[in-house]
């Protein structure tokens, strides 16, 4: 095993490599389906799924020639367990443009694992608009939803135990993303977040 693979908890499932491939193949995913670039609006969600966003928009840049709006979109006051987390900082939304009436909105998060998130993120969107039709895309789905909640475009699909957490390191928010994804069990965590 190299270096890198042993340079942090866990198991290593993605390295920074495979989050770049991952971040293209979806890219081009997201212009098949949408038969090109128009009325697609990039909305990350805080903090790792805004960083994803904007290297999606970049990619999509890249294949197409066009800039992609891409911002973020805050879901905190949304989600279902405020009364029982620590609190959390707002970070503020940012809507390109227009708004999201009319748009494809493309949702952009590291993991997707019970899909609370998610629900809150359409919550929060309801009240911004009301998009043509809203996308999800997730570089690393873990399984065990607790809702209908699926993605549309996903990076890796990793089946985790509950036990188990997933850890996303990007540069732009840790510093460096040679770690890039991975799997640690209950004795790897160490103050991890998921």
């Amino acid at each position: 095993m190299s270096a890198a693979q042993h340079a942090g908890p866990g198991r290593l499932v993605l390295s920074s490599d495979d989050i770049n491939r991952a971040v293209r193949r979806i890219a081009h995913e997201i212009l098949e389906a949408n038969k090109g670039p128009e009325g697609l609006l990039l909305l990350g969600i805080p903090t790792r799924g805004a960083h994803l966003a904007r290297r999606l928009g970049e990619a999509l840049r890249q294949v197409e020639g066009t800039e992609v709006p891409v911002g973020s979109l805050d879901v905190t006051m949304y989600r279902d367990d405020l009364r029982s987390q620590p609190t959390r900082a707002v970070e503020p939304t940012d809507i390109p443009g227009d708004g999201v009436d009319g748009k494809v909105v493309v949702l952009v998060d590291d993991v997707l694992y019970s899909g609370r998130t998610v629900r809150s993120a359409l919550d929060a969107l309801a009240d911004l608009g009301r998009p043509r039709a809203v996308r999800l895309a997730v570089l690393v789905d873990r399984g065990h939803r607790e809702l209908p909640i699926r993605a549309d475009y996903v990076g890796k699909n990793l089946p985790t135990s509950h036990s188990e957490r997933v850890m996303v390191r990007l540069a732009e928010h840790d510093g460096v993303d040679a770690e890039g994804v991975r799997i640690a069990g209950p004795a790897d965590r160490q103050g991890e977040g998921e």
